[in-house]
């Protein structure tokens, strides 16, 4: 593409909040590689109002060795979150406008150029005139048909099996650390094939006054925005063993080499997500879950939920430190079960260890709400055993009625140091979903936990999913309007 910027260590922005994804950004570049896809649809045409209904923008390559069930999303994706000093006006909602179009002009919009969605937290909501109760956002915010007293967007709160005061008890093996329910008042999620393209963006943001190229002006708010985190997050099949090997983690011969995610099997299987429409306050003929109408303010948009989580890996394959091999409850069987259902839903290799010792693309199957408390009685298992596999968890309330899945997965890996008590850089999970309300994935996130059914029926810790392995130290949830809405919305109706 004329004026594409070239990604180097040199032009990596300096420091701040912006430097973590920059410099991931940077040292990630050279093991990933640019997919040949399809050619996206024309843009003039008009984008989807839903802002994340993108999967025609992300079309998989035509070789692709995932093959069938399976898409892999942009390469790159920084989740840049962002506070405010004060409520926007008209003039700062036009600039954000001017801003977004820019982005959309520098670079087209798909995997192979650039792919942007804005959210907006609690705290821009309580900004506007009346706050959460006032007249403008309570006539436009959404309420949950079921509870017409709440809100579709209500802040996060700990996971069940997250370090917080909330959970006595809840310690982690390696990384104790107590999850932090963040106050940010912006989100941008920016996606992208090419670490350059988010590079310049990244640079632009910072001041460059130069996007795709050209002389543009950055954006500017007049002391409005401040950025508070910037995170990077990969999805490529075989980059996460890339990154192991060349940083020298000592489990890097475990993992699958053709996985797109650290533990080994793949997050991107197309059964698993839901239609985008499903996961809008206007819902579809699946499920509607708010009392968004179609036409109303905010009907195409959603919640977006954003997640840090370290990943324990060296707990993941039993090892008792970076010298010592993993033990018999690092085989490919006890992690296959872990990730998706029990018994194992594939026996894999002779050798249970070396190149994660089976295969990563096994298919999401829907074995129905009442599956986890089946094995967690034992029913199907041999005797004596009570486990419970992290997809039979999650499915206790993640569909519909008719089994649609109610939810749409943004999820994948990273290495960084954010968060780590001895400052190394350690694999991540840098996790969001779109999801049709904050409460739906509240509900979501305490099934997975699956702490009931594991005090009901004495699962042992080590039998319960991937609980043990992850520590969440960042939530927070995000309104994510329409496209048509999605700068600063209610700004202009404030008066």
């Amino acid at each position: 593409m004329d004026g594409e910027p070239r990604l180097s260590r040199r032009t990596m922005l300096a420091g701040g909040a912006l430097a973590m994804a920059a410099s991931a950004l940077a040292a990630c570049s050279a093991s990933a590689r640019t997919p040949v896809r399809p050619a996206a649809p024309d843009p003039s045409a008009g984008l989807p109002d839903i802002q994340f209904d993108v999967a025609r923008y992300s079309a998989p390559e035509r070789s692709s060795p995932t093959g069938g069930p399976f898409v892999m999303p942009p390469v790159h994706t920084v989740y840049l979150t962002a506070a405010l000093s004060r409520a926007p006006g008209r003039d700062d909602q036009r600039e954000l406008h001017r801003v977004l179009a820019a982005l959309e002009a520098g670079y087209p919009f798909g995997a192979a150029g650039l792919m942007t969605f804005v959210s907006y937290g609690l705290p821009y909501f309580r900004r506007l005139p009346g706050g959460l109760t006032g007249d403008l956002v309570d006539a436009h915010l959404p309420k949950l048909l079921a509870d017409p007293a709440r809100s579709v967007l209500e802040e996060a709160v700990p996971g069940p099996t997250d370090v917080h005061p909330d959970n006595p008890g809840v310690a982690k093996k390696r990384f104790t650390v107590p999850v932090r329910i963040e106050q940010n008042d912006l989100l941008f999620t920016f996606r992208s094939d090419r670490a350059a393209v988010i590079q310049d963006v990244l640079a632009w943001f910072d001041g460059s006054g130069s996007l795709a190229g050209r002389p543009t002006p950055s954006p500017g708010f007049a002391g409005l925005l401040t950025v508070t985190s910037s995170r990077h997050m990969f999805t490529q099949v075989g980059l996460p063993r890339s990154v192991a090997e060349q940083n020298r983690l000592p489990y890097a011969r475990f993992i699958q080499p053709d996985s797109p995610m650290w533990m080994g099997f793949s997050d991107q299987q197309v059964n698993a997500s839901g239609p985008p429409a499903i996961c809008t306050f206007a819902g579809n003929a699946s499920a509607r879950l708010t009392t968004a109408r179609p036409g109303d303010y905010l009907d195409n948009g959603g919640v977006q939920h954003l997640s840090h989580v370290i990943l324990d890996m060296l707990q993941f394959y039993d090892m008792a430190d970076a010298d010592t091999p993993p033990s018999a409850n690092g085989n490919f069987t006890k992690r296959v079960q872990y990730m998706f259902h029990a018994p194992p839903v594939h026996p894999g290799n002779a050798d249970q260890l070396t190149d994660g010792g089976g295969p990563s693309f096994l298919p999401a199957e829907n074995r129905g709400p009442a599956y986890a408390e089946r094995t967690a009685r034992g029913i199907g298992l041999p005797p004596g055993e009570r486990r419970m596999g992290h997809l039979s968890t999650l499915q206790r309330t993640s569909r519909a009625a008719d089994g649609t899945p109610m939810h749409l997965r943004v999820d994948g890996p990273g290495f960084d140091a954010m968060d780590v008590p001895d400052g190394s850089s350690q694999p991540k999970l840098h996790f969001s979903i779109f999801v049709p309300t904050a409460d739906f994935f509240t509900r979501m996130r305490r099934s997975q936990a699956a702490v009931d059914l594991a005090r009901k029926h004495r699962v042992a810790e080590q039998d319960n999913g991937l609980e043990r392995f992850l520590t969440c130290t960042r939530r927070q949830n995000f309104l994510v309007p329409p496209r048509r809405n999605r700068a600063f919305p209610l700004a202009e109706l404030a008066g």
